[in-house]
């Protein structure tokens, strides 16, 4: 008897054709081989994790007998209560007034954006995202079959006609945004283009998330109230609000942890709490309970570390690339969390230009036209500098700009 082979492809659904490897994760690759200065993989410097923290809150909880009976058994889906009760007040002291049943942890923030994503996207319906955008949240709405639009360059400086810019499109959109040190590039929105958000999703009925990963982390300028805040004031309460925030303790405690949160009107967590209890049940218990035990334990001492860490390296980073590139690269001057963005001479491409980096300089960066979801733009890259010494970066960036002079 002849055994024919399953096509699995012919198996899948519709929607995995749409599903792609993300660039970035393939990278991360490259920092298993120790000639390569990478500035590609955006995750933590793994000398700040609060290690010795963390592992005294297992240690503490394991010795307990009825925290280990608690903390190695299933729980409920909207999270570990006192972590839910600490978030919400830490959300009110910034602005939102709100309460423990504002809040469900999720694995991580990526989660919350596939979870809002299932929960608020249909086929052909129009998601609205800044150029460029986090490539994560594409990879996390693309498999609900939207369709993308770039919010345009000038539109939240009075150049923006919102009735236009829907023409032909779903109404209602979702809207997808990193007001505070964006990944990738870095930049943050200032009050006013905060509040000409706020004004183009009530005239077009748009839903917002607003992913607040790198908040926590800002070295320099002012810090600005985050889109909840100003909507709550707008508003008059979080249940009024149009804002869905998404927080995590991936960059500020640890990503193995997978820990974090949307805080959002109670009936938007109601529905999320359905959706992960079909997903996953809930996060860890055991790491909600350390995680609880971390923030509640010097905790501003420790992201006062981390700022002037990450503020070093950004510092550093931005005296290598004046002292360094040639002219015709520009690039963004961040306040806060862990990428700089460059835009090239217009003829260089970032992946192509990866491939030579490699090859002639063993040096790594994350190509910029991953990061467009409606029209890309290739003469961009994204560097990070959260992994590199100040050292390894100014060496880092005399290689890079080395190439792109000899092919700019």
């Amino acid at each position: 008897m002849t055994i024919q082979s399953t096509d699995w492809a012919q198996r899948f659904s519709d929607r995995m054709s749409r599903v792609r490897a993300n660039e970035i994760r393939e990278l991360l690759k490259l920092l298993d081989q120790p000639d390569i200065l990478s500035f590609a993989g955006g995750i933590p410097d793994p000398g700040l994790f609060p290690a010795e923290r963390i592992q005294a809150g297992y240690d503490a909880i394991l010795a307990d007998p009825d925290l280990s009976r608690q903390a190695l058994q299933y729980s409920v889906s909207e999270g570990y209560l006192p972590l839910r009760e600490w978030i919400a007040e830490r959300m009110a002291a910034h602005g939102v007034p709100c309460g423990p049943d504002n809040i469900m942890l999720t694995a991580g923030s990526q989660q919350a954006l596939d979870l809002l994503g299932k929960l608020f996207i249909s086929p052909g319906d129009t998601v609205m995202v800044a150029r460029p955008t986090y490539l994560g949240a594409l990879q996390a709405f693309t498999a609900y079959e939207p369709r993308y639009l770039d919010l345009p360059e000038d539109a939240l400086d009075g150049g923006c006609d919102a009735q236009a810019l829907m023409a032909g499109r779903a109404p209602r959109p979702l809207g997808y945004f990193v007001p505070d040190y964006a990944n990738p590039t870095g930049e943050s929105l200032p009050l006013a283009q905060r509040e000409a958000l706020l004004d183009l999703a009530q005239q077009l009925d748009m839903t917002l998330i607003e992913d607040a990963a790198y908040r926590e982390l800002r070295f320099a300028g002012e810090i600005q109230p985050s889109l909840l805040a100003l909507d709550v004031a707008r508003s008059g309460s979080i249940e009024q609000a149009r804002t869905l925030f998404c927080g995590t303790f991936s960059k500020t405690i640890s990503p193995a942890l997978r820990l974090g949160w949307v805080c959002g009107p109670k009936a938007v967590i109601e529905k999320l709490v359905l959706l992960k209890q079909g997903s996953d049940l809930h996060v860890s218990t055991i790491n909600q309970m350390v995680g609880w035990r971390a923030v509640t334990e010097d905790y501003e001492q420790h992201l006062s570390r981390l700022r002037n860490a990450y503020g070093a390296k950004a510092q550093a980073t931005l005296d290598a690339l004046a002292r360094h590139m040639p002219q015709g690269v520009t690039w963004s001057k961040p306040e806060g969390g862990m990428f700089v963005w460059l835009r090239l001479p217009g003829g260089l491409d970032g992946k192509h230009l990866l491939e030579r980096a490699i090859a002639e300089e063993r040096v790594a960066f994350v190509p910029g036209e991953p990061f467009f979801a409606e029209v890309p733009a290739a003469n961009a890259i994204r560097l990070s500098y959260s992994l590199p010494t100040a050292a390894e970066i100014d060496d880092g960036v005399g290689r890079l700009a080395r190439l792109i002079a000899r092919h700019g």
